[in-house]
């Protein structure tokens, strides 16, 4: 029987999503217990990781074609909306458009992205879809979580949530179809051209996952 697009993603989620649960500032959030301080951090550094992926995902849409370059223009498309909606939030966590340009980025949050910019220069690019839809289930399941949380211990608005609520939209986190659908698209096509490896998409889903769990302890002080 053919492999199918289900097939692939499952597979890449089984061999390479594990991880998620050892996120430590995720639950002390939820809890209510991490000092607004931890907000603020993950706020200006969300800035960098958002203006430096849409950079890397308009890239690899130029390399790609088909149903794999529209996976990508719309992550570009989403990660404008991102940019937006992370004005609310920088308010919400007392952050004015001079602590947001003066901010230094931290090394631990910012391995992410650059992990991101070799795929998008290095990796073929249906590889990079399969791995971003297991780093999507992660990052999109911890916004869940953090929008939630903001709300009700944190008393921020649904304005101020916004972006975590975006993202909580992700692939195979809040049954997205219209998403689910160009994920789907991407793989059927990358099986049928032969240019799929999903040895590399696993390979590429573990550094995603490990440089995802980088960026966590980062903003919790740890790098």
């Amino acid at each position: 029987m053919a492999r199918t697009a289900q097939d692939v993603l499952a597979a890449a989620a089984r061999e390479a999503g594990a991880g998620a649960g050892d996120n430590r500032l995720v639950p002390l959030i939820a809890d209510g217990v991490a000092p607004r301080s931890v907000l603020a951090a993950f706020t200006l550094e969300q800035h960098h990781v958002i203006a430096a992926d849409r950079v890397s995902y308009r890239h690899l849409a130029g390399r790609s074609a088909g149903a794999t370059a529209a996976f990508f223009t719309a992550l570009a498309d989403g990660e404008d909306t991102a940019l937006a909606l992370l004005g609310p939030l920088a308010a919400a966590c007392g952050l004015d458009d001079a602590a947001v340009r003066g901010h230094e980025p931290a090394l631990a949050c910012q391995a992410y992205p650059a992990c991101t910019a070799w795929l998008a220069l290095q990796a073929e690019p249906v590889d990079v879809v399969v791995a971003l839809s297991v780093n999507f289930a992660t990052w999109g399941g911890y916004c869940g979580v953090l929008g939630r949380a903001l709300r009700a211990r944190y008393g921020f608005s649904d304005e101020a949530c916004g972006f975590f609520d975006f993202f909580a939209r992700s692939p195979g986190e809040e049954g997205d179809a219209d998403a689910d659908a160009l994920v789907r698209a991407a793989v059927e096509e990358g099986l049928g051209s032969g240019v799929l490896s999903e040895r590399l998409a696993w390979r590429y889903a573990r550094l995603l996952q490990g440089f995802e769990g980088m960026f966590w302890e980062g903003v919790g002080g740890g790098g």
